[in-house]
């Protein structure tokens, strides 16, 4: 299994303050919260937790093996959500944008602002759309998620496998995930015959027959559901 490293990050985010790898989990589920992880170091050159890699490569035991060192390691990490109703109202791609931003203003809370982002993947779904980059889009962004604009709007650098090779990104990957499956094991108990203890609120089989027989719950994104 591939290590991650730091050495992207380096070659990127030497004339930066603060770089953070961020990465996102819950996108294409059925139920509950899409969620955005964010976890950044300020010396690039310090050693990376052994065994770091994308969180879809690791056993759920490893994964929550390495919760606690990458917490460690991280000098910032946060977790970001939008909820069901979110995703419905305004779209998976401002869903995860909200998400992302709640991340950076939590890290901004602790008194140090990103400058940069790497994100995994070829889309920058964090920054705002290019027509909507102006002070009506941010202002709407305050009305409509309920938390201000963050104090810095971070340049992002995409690249695909970052969750793999880049050690940030695989961090975040690794506490998102661990974060949202924890969370839809504790609704499971609310609603066990969804399955979410095991399915996390994705569509397999068994998910999609407990919707037809029992109908959607407000953890549901109830279009998706329908598709």
């Amino acid at each position: 299994m591939r290590q991650a490293t730091l050495a992207v990050e380096r070659s990127i985010g030497a004339d930066s303050v603060l770089l953070v790898g961020m990465d996102e989990v819950g996108r294409g589920a059925l139920a509950g919260p899409v969620c955005v992880g964010v976890v950044g170091v300020f010396d690039l050159r310090r050693e990376v937790p052994a065994g770091l890699t994308d969180s879809k490569l690791l056993s759920a035991a490893r994964r929550a093996e390495l919760v606690d060192p990458i917490k460690a390691w991280a000098d910032v990490w946060a977790i970001g959500e939008a909820s069901p109703g979110e995703v419905e109202q305004c779209g998976i791609i401002e869903a995860l944008r909200r998400a992302g931003r709640r991340a950076l203003l939590a890290v901004a809370g602790g008194g140090t602002c990103a400058d940069a982002v790497l994100l995994d993947g070829s889309h920058d779904w964090l920054s705002a759309p290019a027509a909507r980059q102006d002070s009506l889009w941010e202002a709407g962004f305050a009305e409509q998620s309920g938390e201000p604009w963050p104090p810095v709007v971070p340049r992002v650098t995409t690249r695909v496998k970052a969750d793999v090779e880049c050690a940030t990104v695989a961090a975040a990957s690794v506490l998102a995930k661990c974060y949202r499956d924890a969370l839809m094991v504790e609704l499971a108990r609310q609603h066990p015959e969804y399955g979410w203890d095991s399915n996390v609120g994705y569509g397999s089989a068994a998910h999609r027959a407990a919707i037809a027989a029992y109908g959607v719950t407000d953890h549901h994104r109830a279009s998706w559901c329908r598709r």
